[in-house]
């Protein structure tokens, strides 16, 4: 899905990590949230309350799960991540992602 229909965008951004990461949320009319997002190259550790999938839309990075191995998304893919975790990503170009967050 390239975009998202009939939903709110909360305009204050989400900025992380001195601004090399930042999001903005959107709303859909059931409730459920996503983030759109940008993170710049740098290597940045995360906190999850609730389970989330990560889609890198177009980048280059590495990201470590919960015991887990390091893996590697060079242009589009996908990961999941559980809820109450720690996640890192090692950002090696410009990285645009959709973070869709699970009930």
């Amino acid at each position: 899905m390239s975009e998202f229909s009939n939903v709110t965008v909360v305009k204050k951004a989400n900025v992380y990590f001195n601004g090399n990461v930042s999001s903005r949320t959107i709303v859909f009319a059931d409730g459920t949230k996503k983030t759109l997002g940008f993170m710049l190259p740098g290597e940045y550790t995360f906190n999850t309350a609730a389970a989330e999938i990560m889609d890198i839309l177009d980048g280059d990075l590495e990201f470590l799960l919960p015991d887990s191995e390091w893996q590697s998304i060079k242009g589009e893919g996908a990961f999941n991540v559980p809820a109450n975790a720690q996640f890192t990503v090692k950002v090696n170009a410009p990285t645009d992602y959709c973070c869709s967050f699970l009930s």
